[in-house]
């Protein structure tokens, strides 16, 4: 990485001497202006039109119009002597916590690296910060733009984000159109948030791709080898005028794209799944083999009460009236007719 910017970190009387290094590239395609006819590369001249000639940079000074036609001026050294005061410091005035941040106010973001000899102060910062999880409100000086800075630590490095100042950031007031007082049916609310359910994930910047780009990429070299350039088809749009179903429509194809939101997040909930239908394979297993021996002692006892009800009905006569004797006997009244029986044949036999 190339250092763009040095200078030091300060917060209280401690400065961090540090060099910045851009965090961001452009990957963009860039194409140059031709002249339709010839292919020639169009240039642009530094052209004064009173004058009607070229002017190199030595003979350029900047503006600013107080009245229409009407000038104040300086040169490049009376604006890097206003901005000589924070053009080497990243000067933190306060400490906040992210969340407090609206994402509208950043701009771009560089990394921190110590110099040689700032190392220790360099991750004492780092540390103190990912300690108290705060960030760090700054104002810097980058090439004679000024602005505020947030401090913080990106996978264990100090970065700077430059951020906007609040009077650079437009009021929703000037936005036309907005309605004063929004209404929301409660069931397309509700198939919109159930939506919304169904794409939820977690972000993993590699899953997005510049389709554009690629496409772009893919026409360049067909054209550098004399293809002819092919556009792929776009997608047949539905034409779904009412909000409910479109609504539906979409639930229905977020049922097909949800799968592939995200590998992981989808590796994990197969393999959830995966654990969850073998444990419900088990038990049901076990709840097959459990009603398979209940269905087992219940069949064997159903079968030893039917060979005794059939042995019953297939008893001798003499069986017969021994089980009717003996169940007589069993019965008090019995017995004590049998008593008085035996007393009677007693007397008789004295008797005689």
């Amino acid at each position: 990485m190339q250092t763009i910017w040095k200078g030091s970190v300060s917060f209280g009387l401690v400065n961090v001497p540090v060099k910045m290094f851009t965090a961001t590239e452009d990957n963009d395609v860039h194409m140059k202006m031709l002249h339709k006819d010839s292919n020639a590369p169009i240039q642009y001249h530094r052209t004064c039109p009173k004058c009607e000639e070229d002017v190199s940079w030595s003979e350029i000074v900047k503006g600013y119009e107080y009245e229409p036609g009407h000038y104040v001026t300086f040169d490049k050294k009376e604006l890097d002597d206003l901005a000589m005061e924070t053009s080497r410091e990243i000067k933190i005035v306060d400490f906040v916590d992210l969340e407090e941040i609206d994402p509208i106010y950043y701009q771009k973001t560089y990394y921190l690296s110590p110099e040689k000899n700032g190392e220790h102060a360099y991750n004492l910062l780092v540390r103190a910060l990912e300690d108290t999880d705060k960030i760090g409100i700054a104002h810097v000086s980058i090439r004679s733009k000024s602005s505020l800075a947030a401090v913080r630590i990106i996978d264990g490095v100090l970065s700077m984000t430059t951020m906007f100042y609040a009077e650079e950031i437009r009021p929703k007031d000037e936005i036309p159109n907005l309605p004063d007082q929004p209404t929301v049916d409660d069931r397309e609310l509700d198939m919109a948030k159930m939506l919304i359910n169904q794409l939820a994930s977690t972000f993993e910047p590699d899953r997005y791709e510049d389709l554009y780009k690629t496409r772009l990429m893919d026409a360049i070299e067909d054209k550098v080898e004399g293809k002819e350039v092919k556009m792929a088809p776009e997608e047949k749009k539905t034409n779904v005028i009412d909000l409910m179903e479109a609504l539906k429509a979409s639930l229905g194809q977020s049922k097909d794209v949800k799968p592939n939101a995200s590998t992981s997040q989808s590796s994990s909930t197969t393999s959830t799944r995966s654990s969850k239908s073998k444990v419900l394979k088990s038990s049901n297993k076990n709840d097959a083999t459990s009603e398979k021996n209940d269905s087992s002692d219940a069949l064997a006892h159903k079968k030893k009460s039917s060979s005794t009800r059939s042995t019953s009905r297939r008893s001798t006569p003499t069986q017969k009236k021994s089980a009717a004797k003996s169940k007589a006997s069993a019965s008090p009244k019995a017995r004590g007719t049998n008593k008085r029986t035996k007393e009677t044949t007693r007397t008789r036999k004295t008797g005689s």
